[in-house]
């Protein structure tokens, strides 16, 4: 899977950062409708400490969270939304299929479905091995500037 943006692109994007950085790299990419990201899930992650030790779990919300930055990776491409924020307004019929695991890459696919001058929606599904884990609906207001 060769990327089309690595994980300092994405950094220059998204005002995320270690340990909260969840898209390792994109891979495809329609400007203004289509993205899809990579997440490298490994056992470093510091949320296996707590979740759960013996039996460790990337918490849903945090395969939520990898698919919003995705989108907003996508949503920020925009000329006059670059250089601003994607801030969730709305996470709707979020569903968790299946537990992610060390181990596991998370192939993040967004689709957007409405992009307005500060509103944009996407639905977002999460898959491991082709099989989903994560979907959700989401929405963002684009706000403000990174400083």
């Amino acid at each position: 899977m060769k990327a089309i943006y690595d994980v300092n692109q994405i950094k220059s994007i998204l005002p995320h950062r270690y340990p909260f950085l969840l898209v390792d790299k994109i891979i495809e990419m329609e400007p203004g409708k289509r993205i899809v990201g990579v997440k490298n899930v490994t056992n470093n992650e510091p949320f296996f400490q707590g979740h759960f030790p013996g039996n460790p779990i990337m918490p849903g919300v945090l395969t939520v969270e990898a698919l919003a930055q995705t989108c907003g990776v996508l949503a920020l491409q925009d000329e006059e939304k670059r250089g601003k924020l994607a801030l969730f307004a709305s996470i709707k019929e979020a569903r968790f299929r299946k537990p992610v695991v060390p181990g596991d890459t998370l192939i993040l696919e967004v689709n957007v479905t409405s992009n307005r001058s500060r509103i944009v929606q996407c639905e977002g599904v999460a898959r491991v091995d082709g099989e989903v884990v994560t979907e959700a609906t989401m929405m963002f207001a684009i706000m403000g500037t990174q400083e």
